[in-house]
């Protein structure tokens, strides 16, 4: 031994010059079969051993390429190279994970602003019901929730096409009150004709004058008025209180349309009309989102010309628009609910408490185990003005009665029109009227539900 330490002694190799097999990194270490490198550092010999001596065993010269020791001794090198190796694939496969999740994370954060971006809040409605506070109702079931849905009839901007710009000036097209139950196992619309008589309370302007009080058609309320002012019609005629309001205008129902790829609905007959950009021949049709928008606001080329036959045909194309959101799977598909909620979002106009993704999301999560037959759609019972056929008036009892039903979040039910008993076919304006004939105490009005097949009636 003392022999073997005296030949190999002399000049100390560096001190960065470890054992071999010990700081090498796999890059360092001689590939299998081949030499040991080149140079004296890399022969056993050179190799220092801490404490001076020289590491032994490995042979001298050239040679054959050393041989793994079953024991371990230089043997290990190969077992600590395999062992880095699958370290450093393992620390590279964590960071390619750790990547993608923060990219994913990062789009998924900006497709989320984006969308909440789109909405926008409407706070002069929020600070003139405020003032009025005093003035409204209350709500009488908690966790019963009632939304104003309007439809924005304005021909200024990109809906310009659709008729004459007075200046911008803001139209009711459409009005529905949703009546979401406490238990969110149903929800009804109710339409509200926009030529119905009404009590139009004192209202601020845009201007910040201030209206007279009158009774004069609803959607006159909008036009002066703005959100508020309809709002607070609504609610001074049916006595329900007003949770949330939704302002939705002519392009962004168009997109919705289109980013469900379209709606089913069946013609009995041709139809051309120019103002309302509708031009389809009688049997099945797939109606984009500038035909569906003609189809839902043609009101002379269509049915008996009445603007009650057009609002049933708006509560059976948005009965049929839900049911294919849900058929569909969308609420379930994120690739195909992102082009939904960019339009929806784009189109709206909402109060403070809706002006967010995360609380349309909560709305629509709580509606969206609501069964199609559940979403029902009916008008408020009315018949012509007895002063001007032209126009609506409630017809009592039974508006109220539905009005209390709401109020009170109780069930209502609805049959088509043809199929309701009392029901004066005659009459251009065919009031829905609640059936107290039948055996079940459930209040029974004309209308439909969103199950219903408009190709199967």
């Amino acid at each position: 031994m003392d022999a073997d330490v005296t030949e190999s002694s002399g000049t100390p190799g560096d001190p960065d010059d470890s054992a071999a097999g010990e700081d090498r990194t796999p890059e360092d270490a001689p590939p299998p079969g081949e030499e040991g490198g080149s140079g004296e550092k890399d022969t056993p010999e050179a190799a220092a051993a801490p404490g001076g001596e020289t590491r032994s065993g490995s042979g001298s010269g050239p040679g054959p390429a050393r041989e793994e020791s079953p024991e371990g001794g230089d043997g290990g090198t190969g077992l600590d190279i395999t062992v880095k190796r699958k370290r450093h694939w393992l620390r590279w496969t964590a960071i390619g994970v750790s990547f993608v999740v923060l990219v994913a994370a990062g789009v998924g954060w900006w497709l989320y602003k984006k969308l909440d971006g789109n909405i926008r809040t409407d706070t002069s409605a929020a600070a003139e019901l405020k003032a009025y506070e005093k003035e409204r109702p209350v709500s009488v079931v908690h966790d019963a929730e009632n939304i104003l849905l309007i439809g924005s009839d304005s021909r200024a901007g990109d809906n310009r096409k659709y008729g004459r710009d007075d200046g911008g000036s803001q139209r009711s097209d459409t009005t529905i009150l949703l009546h979401l139950a406490a238990n969110r196992k149903s929800a009804t619309a109710m339409s509200i004709p926009r030529d119905l008589m009404v009590n139009i309370p004192a209202c601020h302007k845009a201007d910040k004058t201030t209206t007279r009080a009158q009774f004069a058609q609803f959607n006159w309320a909008f036009e002066m008025g703005g959100t508020a002012c309809t709002i607070r019609t609504v609610e001074k005629m049916t006595d329900i209180r007003i949770d949330h309001h939704m302002v939705i205008d002519f392009n962004g129902f168009k997109d919705m349309v289109d980013a469900v790829h379209g709606v089913e609905i069946c013609l009995k007959e041709p139809v051309d009309d120019k103002d309302a950009h509708l031009k389809l021949g009688a049997g099945r049709h797939k109606l984009n989102g500038e035909q569906a928008l003609g189809y839902v606001r043609a009101r002379k080329s269509l049915g008996n010309g009445s603007d009650t036959d057009r609002m049933d045909r708006q509560q059976q194309f948005l009965g049929a628009l839900v049911n294919k959101v849900q058929s569909n799977g969308v609420l379930l598909n994120p690739t195909r609910l992102y082009p939904v909620l960019d339009a929806a979002t784009k189109a709206l106009t909402t109060d403070p408490g809706l002006d967010s993704l995360k609380d349309l999301y909560d709305l629509v999560r709580g509606m969206r185990d609501v069964p199609t037959e559940k979403v029902q759609f009916l008008t408020v019972p009315r018949q012509p003005y007895h002063l001007d056929r032209n126009r609506d008036e409630l017809v009592q009892p039974d508006a109220d009665k539905l009005f209390k039903q709401l109020r009170d979040d109780k069930p209502v039910a609805v049959v088509p029109a043809d199929k309701l008993k009392g029901d004066d076919k005659s009459d251009d304006k065919n009031p829905g009227s609640a059936d107290a004939s039948g055996p079940s105490p459930t209040p029974t009005y004309s209308g439909n539900n969103a199950a219903t097949d408009l190709c199967k009636q």
